[in-house]
């Protein structure tokens, strides 16, 4: 008996299930946005609060820093099984705990009276942040038909995002000058407006959606590994990447990644099928995102600390100069899905991963005392135009012909690799600039330009994914 999670929208099947009923409008399609404009808000806002925070709660920079990486490590681990989720127990269902959750503990964060509160604040918005990206990605796919209504939507989403993670750093700035407590409230008014509209504009989950039980080992081998990864990726460089401590790390998430695949292998309904893993389209999407994430987080990483430490600019100044990257992404990403449904998907991310490795190219021009028009400002408009193509439509290809009911994995694979992807090139780019100001310590542009080598490389080595993603590009060009 064919479940009702296997029907594939735009693809000709029919069945009676709300997952293949008309799109739903643009009120639903804003909730989710608002929910990913909430989620874009809190990677962001938080890193200008830092000084203060650590002066309010006299934490060490040891303990500070955990104020980032918690809720990474819930964010990474969780994103897989947060997709599973959503494809089994109900999409709105999954989005709806989620939002509920981030805006709960988004009020305990903005209340912490200790660090360590906080922090385990922080590492539960994480994990409600694991279960929301995938769920409301899904609830797009699954509800917006493939093609050019699936990427319009899907451009819409990625300008949330961008807006979002830049209105983050320009508000994280200006709160902070009241309060760092206002940061951490931030996404509660937009939670609260999200749950009120969710129940009333989203989809309802079909009947059956609870039926179908979890894969329980799969989900215990595949979280403890990325958990443990995640955690090993953001210790590493405070530790050493050969030291016994992060060796061993690595080492148990290996043993548990091996675990988790004997187990998927054997599973009558595995969390992921491993003959989804081995999908080209999967594969090609999956490094794709993986370089132009990681090296985007890298870029922010190496300019924040240019335009701070070399041009002497305050941190609302610094993220000033990425508001032209996010008006030029926020412009142009509401277009992608036309340009990747009459160039294909693979040449529209082609093109943007092009466009994204000229932006850090200009990035080596930079020098002790650069002009903000002519050197800072072309660097910004052109990763935002970059962006804009690239990250929408590899959102369509990492769902383009994927059933219904493992949408929401697609998805949370995707999110999984950005993650990782932004951990192992920022520490990689991170190390080369170490090294290059013990090289030359008088020098105060040392280890930027090996550095900002190092990411224009990594999204050249990201192109190759693409070379896997043209036998998809001719499904999604209708």
């Amino acid at each position: 008996m064919k479940q009702t999670g296997e029907h594939t929208i735009g693809a000709g099947r029919t069945g009676s299930a709300p997952e293949v009923s008309p799109s739903p409008g643009t009120t639903a399609l804003l909730v989710l946005c608002a929910a990913h404009f909430m989620d874009a808000i809190d990677l962001s806002d938080v890193g200008v609060a830092l000084p203060a925070i650590q002066r309010d709660l006299g934490m060490s920079s040891g303990s500070l820093q955990w104020v980032v990486s918690a809720y990474a490590l819930g964010y990474g681990g969780f994103l897989l099984l947060g997709g599973r989720v959503a494809d089994l127990f109900g999409r709105r269902r999954a989005f709806l705990t989620a939002v509920a959750v981030f805006g709960v503990v988004s009020v305990l964060g903005a209340l912490a009276p200790t660090g360590g509160l906080l922090i385990a604040a922080r590492l539960a918005k994480g994990v409600a942040a694991g279960f929301l990206a995938p769920a409301a990605l899904s609830l797009i796919t699954t509800n917006w038909p493939e093609g050019t209504r699936r990427g319009r939507a899907l451009g819409w989403y990625a300008t949330a995002g961008a807006c979002g993670f830049i209105g983050g750093l320009v508000l994280g700035g200006v709160l902070t000058e009241v309060s760092w407590r206002l940061v951490f409230a931030l996404p509660v008014p937009i939670a609260a407006a999200a749950l009120l509209a969710g129940p009333r504009l989203l989809p309802a989950d079909p009947r059956d959606s609870a039926r179908e039980r979890i894969d329980v080992p799969g989900a215990l081998t595949a979280t403890g590994a990325l958990v443990l990864l995640v955690y090993a990726l953001t210790q590493a460089p405070s530790h050493g990447w050969l030291s016994a401590r992060t060796l061993v790390l690595f080492a148990a998430a290996a043993g548990l990644l091996g675990l988790f695949l004997r187990v998927e292998s054997r599973a009558r309904r595995p969390l992921v099928p491993l003959a989804f893993l081995a999908r080209r389209a999967t594969v090609g999407t999956n490094l794709t995102i993986f370089a132009m994430w990681g090296a985007y987080t890298s870029f922010a990483f190496l300019a924040t600390l240019y335009l701070q430490n070399v041009l002497d600019w305050t941190p609302l100044q610094t993220a000033g100069a990425f508001v032209p990257l996010g008006l030029a992404n926020g412009a142009l990403a509401p277009f992608a899905g036309r340009l990747a449904a009459r160039f294909g998907v693979h040449r529209t991310i082609a093109a943007g991963m092009l466009l994204l490795a000229l932006s850090y190219a200009l990035f080596l021009r930079i020098g002790p005392d650069s002009s903000f028009l002519t050197v800072v400002l072309p660097v910004m408009v052109v990763n935002g135009i970059g962006t804009a193509a690239t990250f929408p439509a590899l959102n369509m290809s990492a769902v383009a012909g994927v059933p219904d009911r493992d949408q929401g994995l697609a998805g949370a694979l995707l999110n999984t690799f950005m993650q990782i992807g932004g951990a192992v090139v920022l520490a990689l780019v991170t190390a080369v600039d170490e090294a290059g100001q013990r090289t030359d310590q008088g020098d105060p542009l040392a280890g930027y330009g090996p550095g900002t080598a190092v990411i224009v490389a990594v999204v050249l080595a990201g192109l190759g994914g693409t070379l896997l993603l043209r036998h998809r590009s001719a499904g999604l060009d209708h």
